[in-house]
């Protein structure tokens, strides 16, 4: 859920923007609409789950991007992976770490038990292999992005000097499609194993754990290998792979209505079919999107959105919709109150990420950039 405040590519900030967008829409109708079994709501929530899939792509886009140019820079030593990480750990831990302890207060304060798995937090061991604690649910994803920036580098640079004579830009592509395929592995234990019988059931055991989705990540690190690599054909079709993208992404959902699929009915459909498909449509408008360029009207609040991005999706859930769910009661409310309450959520969950980024993730951006210059 990152981004990189130097060298700013429009494009990249808009699907960042529809990205983190997606996420809080759906869960503004968790507010509103808690029960509500509505088609609207309901494909609201689908493109909420879908928001975070784009955030994966995003971030092993950029991630991929950053790893390629120290491959580029012949920035390939064990001090520079651990430079690496510190800039990204810099980069997320922060933020991470305070709204965790946020949610302790508010937990202890509101009378509530702590999970017994509390400490794995720290680590991001919550919910590695198994389905994530009822607390602080946005973690999930950030578990998946933290282990995907730890293990595939790593394996990457152990492997420039294992392979020293080797073209370290075939590395990389072998090194991110070798990791996908044995990942895969993991997902066909896991068919043979799980019994699933809603929905919920396997978004929490499947779709939220980490060993079965770092992969989502590690295709973006192929789209921006085969962007940088093939960038005079990408330029010229990235308008038809938007497009294709765009197409895949509404079959998949189409075929799903269509069937009535469901993951406990067609789990081999959800468990290697759905996710993928989905992962790889949208991989498909990043050609388009990386190269899209913009200064008009819309520029400012889109940048905008972009830089709190990551803010807002730590507090926008456990902290304010939770919160306001123990003020208010939504289910006496009518229509335009609960309208007004969507409003009061959207608001106070951008005030406050623009606070914490101002105030908290800003400047520490700006220690790291002194302290560990960019690769």
């Amino acid at each position: 859920m990152s981004s990189t405040r130097i060298n700013r590519v429009f494009g990249l900030d808009l699907i960042r923007s529809i990205a983190i967008g997606l996420v809080v829409m759906s869960h503004a109708t968790l507010l509103a609409f808690p029960n509500s079994k509505n088609p609207i709501f309901t494909g609201i929530r689908i493109l909420g789950a879908i928001g975070v899939d784009l955030f994966f792509v995003l971030s092993g886009f950029l991630i991929g991007g950053i790893l390629l140019r120290h491959i580029e820079l012949q920035k390939t030593s064990a001090d520079d992976l651990y430079g690496f990480w510190k800039r990204r750990w810099f980069r997320t831990l922060p933020n991470y770490f305070l709204v965790l302890f946020l949610n302790v207060l508010i937990f202890l304060f509101l009378g509530n038990n702590l999970p017994k798995s509390i400490l794995l937090y720290i680590p991001f061991l919550q919910n590695f292999s198994t389905s994530h604690p009822d607390f602080f649910t946005e973690a999930w994803s950030l578990s998946i992005e933290e282990y995907a920036y730890l293990l595939l580098p790593f394996l990457l640079f152990f492997s420039f000097k294992f392979f020293k004579n080797s073209n370290k830009e075939k590395l990389f592509l072998w090194i991110t499609l070798v990791s996908i395929f044995c990942l895969t592995f993991l997902k066909v234990l896991y068919y043979f194993s799980a019994e699933i019988n809603s929905y919920n059931d396997w978004s929490t055991s499947f779709r939220k754990v980490v060993i079965y989705r770092i992969d989502a990540v590690y295709i973006g690190f192929l789209a921006v290998y085969i962007v940088r690599k093939y960038s005079k054909i990408m330029e010229k079709f990235k308008l038809h792979l938007l497009f294709t993208g765009l197409l895949i992404f509404i079959l998949i959902h189409v075929l799903v209505y269509s069937f009535n699929l469901v993951p406990q009915s067609s789990l081999g459909f959800y468990v290697f079919i759905y996710l993928q498909t989905i992962i790889f449509s949208l991989a498909l408008l990043f050609p388009y999107f990386s190269a899209l360029n913009y200064s008009g009207v819309f520029f400012k609040p889109i940048k905008f959105i972009s830089v709190n991005s990551y803010s807002i999706y730590l507090v926008n859930y456990s902290i304010v919709l939770l919160g306001m769910q123990e003020i208010f009661d939504v289910f006496n409310k009518s229509i335009l109150q609960k309208i007004g309450l969507i409003l009061l959520f959207l608001s106070v969950s951008i005030i406050f990420s623009n606070i914490i980024y101002r105030y908290f993730e800003l400047p520490i951006l700006k220690y790291r950039d002194r302290k560990y210059k960019r690769g």
